[in-house]
């Protein structure tokens, strides 16, 4: 560190199993003062972030940053994930559209929140690159607007007209498959990451298109390395640039709060309303909240590889430039 006196920060992240001793001040950011802000529901901070640059800290969307920081945002990402889970549970279909198999879906419409999900991401390049999907024959309805209001779509994306929602358009049969509310998170026993979800509509009045996910998802981590990510930490340039300290130190505070959570988690307590999920989790994949670049570039690589595929990227970029370096 540091300077003789803490340096004030406006924090905006969202209070988890994992973030709970450093909010609650039992985990201290050496050199800093923190002022945690309380954004709910969180995803109203990624939009003020992105969009003002609002907050010293704060908590976002991964795919959000990636297309943010391309295009010119003033904030760059520490290797702090905030929610982790798989992804081939979630996506649903109709009993009369025709899908048997993954690569049914081509020529069909289907429904995600908004087209830069995390969500939507993570299954579409499952599909992409694991089951030969190809995505540009799929129309992808949304009816929300995306975090980063620049982002030009694909000409495959279609807003919902009239203002339907994706669940009138799916009990119409205007879509053919959507994303669940909960997306597989309540298969693990936690509940639904609503703003992380890609769409509203409500198993099991349909079929899931992988009805053996737990296995599936658990084969493909063995097979790829690939844990996805949902949720990051992003800091502004200016203060990186003015406190080269700082990113470390944030970043070792949350590593510190995140000990805490997993000998929690590891002592059988109660912490939070998604302790079943990490520990089911942690089954599959060991450490179930990894931080770091190294113990995450698999990950980091594939985001960004299925970014650019699927067009919410305009290039390939180097992991190195789109993170912090903190020498993990």
């Amino acid at each position: 560190m540091t300077s003789s006196q803490p340096l004030p920060l406006k924090i905006a992240i969202a209070t988890y199993g994992h973030t709970a001793a450093l909010k609650q001040g039992k985990v201290e950011i050496d050199g800093v003062q923190p002022d945690f802000v309380e954004i709910k529901p969180i995803i109203a901070a990624f939009r003020r972030m992105v969009r003002d640059v609002e907050f010293d800290v704060c908590e976002m969307a991964p795919v959000t940053y990636l297309i943010a920081r391309e295009a010119g945002a003033k904030f760059k990402a520490l290797p702090v994930f905030i929610f982790r889970r798989f992804h081939h549970a979630g996506l649903v279909y109709r009993d009369d559209a025709g899908i048997k198999e993954p690569r049914d879906l081509e020529g069909k419409r289907a429904g995600v929140r908004a087209y830069s999900v995390t969500t939507g991401l993570w299954t579409r390049g499952i599909l992409m690159n694991d089951y030969g999907v190809d995505n540009s024959t799929i129309t992808w309805v949304v009816d929300d607007e995306e975090h980063v209001s620049s982002l030009v779509l694909p000409d495959n994306v279609e807003q919902a007209q009239d203002g339907k929602s994706l669940v009138d358009l799916m009990a119409s049969g205007y879509l053919s498959a959507a994303f669940t509310d909960n997306a597989g998170i309540g298969r693990a026993g936690a509940p639904a990451d609503g703003w992380q979800a890609g769409g509203r509509i409500k198993p099991p009045e349909y079929r899931e298109l992988f009805p053996d996910a737990a296995k599936l998802e658990a084969e493909w981590y063995a097979k790829t390395g690939i844990y996805p990510v949902h949720g990051l930490i992003v800091v502004k340039d200016e203060l990186l640039a003015q406190y080269p300290w700082l990113a470390k130190s944030l970043y070792d505070a949350f590593l510190e709060s995140k000990e805490i959570y997993l000998k929690q988690l590891a002592a059988g307590e109660s912490v939070s309303d998604k302790d079943t999920h990490y520990r089911a989790m942690a089954e599959i994949v060991g450490d179930p909240l990894p931080y770091g670049i190294k113990a995450n570039r698999a990950s980091i690589e594939a985001m960004m590889q299925y970014c650019f595929q699927q067009g919410l990227l305009k290039k390939q970029h180097a992991v190195d430039d789109l993170f912090v370096d903190v020498g993990n």
